[in-house]
């Protein structure tokens, strides 16, 4: 099934690809509105590139709330990894949301986030999405599978998971339908062999670089997250996107830094994001909530994939990250010896 401009993400203003340019890596901003924090408290967001959107719509929602108090965020974005690291190094941060797990866990290990920061239901979790292909309108070379990505006249951008976590959940997608869940590991990493070695002509350092590449002309398909796709294509961009039958849950965590001067305010955001509220909000913007009873009132939104895998299914984030995106984990090995 393809999808062009079906779907209004009502809180945003479509003015072409300079949004994107100006959020991306490495952009600082007061998300939601001024850039004048002078007049009231602030938090500062490290997050991953590609949910700014989110967090434009998110910030005002809660500082209209008692606990939000006219309460100003400070975002930084940038690739999921580089992001984490930063943070670990010392870079200052109230709040952070990555694109996976992993980035979290570093800086656990810092100690700089609590064990238990993912022990609500949610598993510190408030919303995700699932993986795309997003293709130029009209969809010029028929792409519907992953299969179609191997064809010899077909250039695929996605990031590097040398930097980015979304590079990770791109890979992880492929690699999960061809191995049959992990059951046949070769089957998948011959699969990701194939594609990183005969399609992947650059190599962005984040999923909203890899958009850039795409909407600048670069490749034939990007293989994306359903909500950068949705926003995407209601700014108007000649793509449309491929929902993929078999295709992989996306899970985006947000965690608390404990060594925020303001954590009483820190956690109060993260609670909003939880709330109803919150989780509408991250519906409207184009990501999956993960509160079942909100997601329900957007089921025309999202489609329902004939299979969604997701990472538990594949031994969970340890098992992953070791396997495949380690130093030495089998997908960065292929990724190094055929991009380097």
């Amino acid at each position: 099934m393809r999808h062009s401009s079906r779907y209004l993400l009502t809180t945003f203003a479509a003015v072409g690809t300079l949004v994107l340019a100006a959020c991306g890596g490495g952009s600082s901003d007061t998300v939601g509105g001024s850039t004048d924090t002078s007049s009231g408290p602030a938090l500062t967001l490290v997050g991953y590139a590609v949910p700014k959107n989110g967090w434009d719509a998110i910030a005002p929602a809660f500082a209209a709330t008692e606990d939000g108090d006219g309460t100003s965020i400070n975002a930084d974005y940038g690739a999921s990894g580089n992001q984490s690291r930063k943070v670990a190094d010392g870079a200052p941060a109230d709040i952070v949301n990555f694109s996976v797990e992993p980035d979290v866990t570093r800086l656990v290990k810092a100690g700089k986030v609590d064990e238990d920061w993912n022990q609500n239901a949610y598993g510190g979790v408030p919303f995700g999405s699932v993986v795309t292909l997003v293709v130029r309108e009209g969809n010029p070379k028929n792409i519907q599978t992953w299969d179609d990505l191997l064809k010899p006249d077909v250039q695929v951008i996605s990031p590097s998971p040398l930097s980015s976590g979304s590079a990770k959940w791109n890979l992880l997608a492929p690699y999960a339908a061809k191995s049959n869940g992990g059951q046949d590991k070769q089957a998948g990493l011959d699969y990701v062999q194939q594609l990183v070695s005969g399609h992947f002509p650059v190599q962005p350092e984040s999923g909203r670089a890899a958009t850039e590449a795409f909407l600048q002309g670069q490749g034939d398909v990007l293989i994306s997250y359903e909500n950068e796709a949705l926003l995407i294509e209601e700014q108007g961009q000649p793509v449309e996107h491929v929902d993929v039958a078999d295709t992989f849950r996306i899970d985006n965590p947000v965690a608390v830094v404990n060594t925020s001067a303001q954590l009483d305010r820190a956690n109060a955001l993260n609670d909003f994001v939880y709330t109803d509220e919150g989780q509408r909000i991250w519906a409207e913007e184009g990501f999956r909530p993960t509160n079942p009873e909100i997601a329900a009132e957007f089921t025309d939104k999202f489609f329902t994939p004939a299979t969604l895998r997701t990472i538990d299914d594949l031994g969970g984030w340890e098992t992953v990250d070791a396997e495949l995106f380690g130093d030495n984990g089998a997908i960065t090995t292929i990724y190094k010896e055929n991009t380097q």
